[in-house]
């Protein structure tokens, strides 16, 4: 049974729902962000169980080199194979390629619940990092795909709410089983995910329906109607997804090897590089060199090594988790360009703060203030992340990729953010080790530097369809030119031109001149002016 049947009849009976969303959609996006929990348990409880003195009877006690290798492990595979998810997702479908991922990712769980030597552990880590760039990199673009203009950054932002909330119960599910005496202390955690991706990976071939604008961009227009009808989007709120169709069946009907390479065509790659920047330059602030030594961090600041544990451990995934909900229902409420810029100074303030009590060796671990401010500080910086960046970037990624490139765009940035992930997870020790102050002062940079690309180069699209934003990304590098019976006579953009060019031309004394036509000129974004013979 599908979802649009079980719920037709509370959609007869209750005239009350949500004027944007429809039951369906909610349904949908719920569904589909379970992979976000899926991304948060691993997260979560990956740190906590390998120090669990049950994981040190069965593979012995790791050494600092071999437990970052264990962590990052998943990082790396998941990093490519992000890079084809998007061939795979314009071939097979957003579902079929999420369902391929979950079902691999389930499988390197079980590999790594069953492991009784260090090597199986990281196979199934390197497995699960194959599954989890398959789905995680369609997740943001099925919802996008699925979700009315007003509501895509509510819907759109689920999956990171999820993650964090996998992240606060992967911590507790650990602390839960770190009493059990025997090695399914470690092994619980691993299980527990294998059974979750097993059911996402039905539910999501049983329940959800396919993405619209994926059916329409194959030819299966009717299809594509019928889902449009079952998520019950009123007319006044349709996306003009006819307007690309043409662009759509050209790109998509005969998918090829080579249309992976569509991403970095010249109305798109703009694009793709300021989604690879924004996905890259998410990690090179430091949010994940927080979170995988936060520990070590707190104990710079001064902290028992059990303090520090707990404090970073638990405080930070509840106030990450807590931040991330006002975030999700608020989403819509401001626009991505200014959650961006609001969100990096705050980040850049932080840390420069921390960076500067440290290079003046101001932080001592017995007295002063120094020590709190940094721990405060490093509070507020998750913080800061999760209300804005977390949230904004992915959505955004998705957002401003036109139908052809979504998918592959989309992904190609996810694996750029697991790139530089585990780049991040690798230098912060050395950084630590060389310089306390080091490593912040790179973050806090990182954070600069993109409010200025936001500032500058990265336009809104808060409250847009999608084919508004396609179109006003294309506007820099089309232009209209009015074409009379003497030639082009002026080029410019093309809501400029229409009988005002007839104006113009009396005015230049061409009262003679009539304009017989207006062609589209594709050029590039700086030129403003063409000859034709």
């Amino acid at each position: 049974m599908s979802i649009s049947s079980s719920l037709s009849f509370e959609k007869e009976m209750r005239a009350g729902r949500l004027s944007a969303i429809s039951n369906y959609q909610c349904c949908a996006s719920i569904i589909i962000s379970i992979g976000g929990i899926l991304f948060g348990l691993d997260t979560g409880t990956i740190g906590p169980l390998t120090v669990m003195p049950q994981f040190d009877e069965t593979f012995g006690k790791l050494s600092s080199t071999v437990h970052g290798l264990l962590v990052s492990t998943i990082l790396i595979p998941a990093a490519l194979s992000s890079i084809f998810t998007g061939h795979l997702a314009n071939t097979l479908g957003r579902l079929l390629a999420t369902a391929i991922g979950s079902f691999i990712f389930g499988i390197g769980a079980a590999i790594e619940c069953s492991s009784f030597h260090l090597s199986q552990l990281f196979i199934g880590r390197a497995v699960k990092g194959i599954g989890e760039g398959f789905f995680l990199s369609t997740l943001v673009v099925y919802i996008t795909e699925i979700s009315p203009p007003s509501q895509r950054g509510t819907l759109a932002s689920l999956p990171q709410l999820v993650t964090t909330m996998g992240v606060l119960v992967g911590y507790f599910m650990c602390y839960g089983s770190v009493g059990i005496e025997s090695s399914l202390s470690w092994r619980l955690p691993f299980a527990v995910q294998a059974i979750i991706a097993f059911l996402f990976t039905a539910s999501t071939m049983l329940f959800l329906p396919q993405s619209p604008r994926w059916l329409a961009a194959r030819g299966k227009f009717e299809e594509a109607e019928r889902v449009w009808s079952d998520l019950n989007l009123p007319e006044k709120e349709r996306e003009k997804v006819d307007d690309d169709v043409d662009d759509n069946e050209k790109a998509d009907q005969e998918v090829k090897a080579k249309d992976m390479f569509a991403i970095f065509a010249p109305d798109a790659w703009k694009r793709t590089v300021l989604g690879l920047f924004l996905m890259g330059i998410q990690q090179a602030a430091g949010i994940d060199g927080v979170l995988y030594y936060a520990p070590l961090l707190f104990q710079s600041a001064g902290l028992t090594s059990s303090t520090a544990s707990f404090l970073a451990s638990g405080i930070s995934a509840l106030l990450i988790f807590l931040t991330t909900i006002p975030t999700f229902m608020l989403a819509d409420k401001w626009g991505r360009r200014t959650s961006t810029i609001v969100g990096g100074a705050g980040q850049f303030i932080v840390m420069f703060i921390i960076a500067s009590l440290y290079a003046s060796d101001s932080v001592h671990s017995s007295h002063g203030a120094g020590r709190w401010v940094v721990i405060i500080c490093i509070y507020l910086f998750a913080i800061i992340f999760s209300a804005t960046w977390a949230v904004t970037f992915r959505v955004y990624v998705a957002e401003i990729q036109s139908a052809k490139t979504r998918a592959g765009a989309t992904s190609l940035g996810l694996s750029a953010n697991w790139a530089v992930n585990w780049i991040i997870a690798f230098t912060t020790p050395i950084f630590l080790s060389k310089s306390t102050s080091g490593c912040y002062w790179l973050w806090g940079s990182a954070a600069l530097i993109t409010v200025v690309v936001a500032v500058f180069w990265m336009p809104e699209t808060r409250g847009k369809s999608l084919e508004e934003i396609d179109a006003s990304f294309r506007k820099g590098d089309r232009k209209k030119g009015a074409v009379t019976s003497g030639g082009v006579v002026e080029m410019g953009p093309v809501e400029n031109l229409g009988t005002q060019d007839e104006e113009r031309c009396e005015k230049d004394g061409k009262h003679d001149t009539k304009i017989t036509s207006v062609v589209v000129v594709d050029t590039p974004a700086s030129s403003s002016t063409v000859s034709l013979s």
